[in-house]
């Protein structure tokens, strides 16, 4: 995401989320508890621009994603969402999807570590959010439910398809888009779909600690090994070694390398710059 920016301002305030910055970690939160952080049109279209803005400010080094109430979040709102999409025509619904996709994309694609805090339900497009994080943060409570099909859907919603099998394997992908089942942290944890297993009542701040640790890592290091993990997925061997190798020299040309030199020799923890 490049850092250059028009006439527009910053957005301040954001109607479907919360935002907090601080210190280089940013936390999101999902603030529709009544509703189990069921998404509408307008938390979708928040989070596409909320990450695009915070990709090119190169202010936040870490994020929390997180819900509000009982539970990270329900999927699409039943009445909002389904409902209305019976109303559209083709061109109105491929709009809708492409959408949600860019939401999975801002994801994947920003520039920091992404870190989903769940608990309670995941499901639907909230169990895609969760999976399109970087790092998966569940408290005991957490469940994961594909529910697409179960709508009467393609499983393969918002990049399901493609990131699922990568993160669990394909049998286990095949079963979790194709019957919609929820999954409930232990088995969650023991297929690799979660990250960290935190205590009862403290994904939060697990999350957070996390969001911490990487904020005052080495930034740039970070972001590109989170752009190759995400480039090389399809290339050969090949092509990755090569761009490994071109990533490498442009880093060690960089001051975070320089710097650990610098702090091994004095003995002194590294002043990481992002740099």
């Amino acid at each position: 995401m490049s850092p250059f920016t028009g006439s527009a301002a910053r957005t301040s305030d954001w109607e479907h989320l919360r935002v907090q910055l601080a210190d280089g970690v940013a936390t999101v939160t999902l603030t529709r508890p009544e509703k189990l952080n069921a998404l509408t049109f307008g938390a979708y279209a928040d989070l596409r621009d909320l990450l695009a803005e915070l990709s090119r400010e190169r202010a936040v080094r870490a994020l929390v994603l997180a819900g509000s109430g009982r539970g990270f979040c329900s999927g699409g709102d039943v009445d909002e969402i389904i409902g209305a999409t019976l109303a559209m025509d083709t061109a109105q619904l491929l709009d809708f999807n492409r959408m949600t996709g860019q939401v999975v994309r801002a994801i994947r694609e920003c520039p920091f570590p992404v870190i989903a805090a769940v608990h309670g339900v995941a499901a639907g497009a909230g169990a895609v959010l969760a999976l399109a994080a970087d790092f998966r943060v569940a408290d005991p409570t957490a469940r994961f439910a594909f529910l697409f099909t179960r709508v009467g859907l393609s499983g393969g919603d918002m990049g399901a398809a493609y990131l699922l099998p990568r993160v669990v394997g394909l049998g286990h992908a095949t079963r979790l888009l194709m019957l919609g089942e929820p999954v409930r942290a232990p088995e969650a944890e023991r297929i690799g779909l979660i990250s960290d297993l935190a205590e009862e009542g403290r994904v939060d701040e697990t999350a957070v600690a996390l969001a911490r640790r990487l904020a005052d890592g080495p930034a740039l290091a970070y972001a590109q090994t989170k752009a190759l993990l995400a480039a090389e997925l399809d290339m050969p061997l090949a092509a990755s070694v090569e761009l490994d190798a071109s990533t490498q020299a442009l880093l060690m040309n960089g001051e975070d390398y320089a710097e650990f030199h610098a702090a091994f020799t004095e003995k002194r923890p590294p002043k990481w710059r992002g740099r």
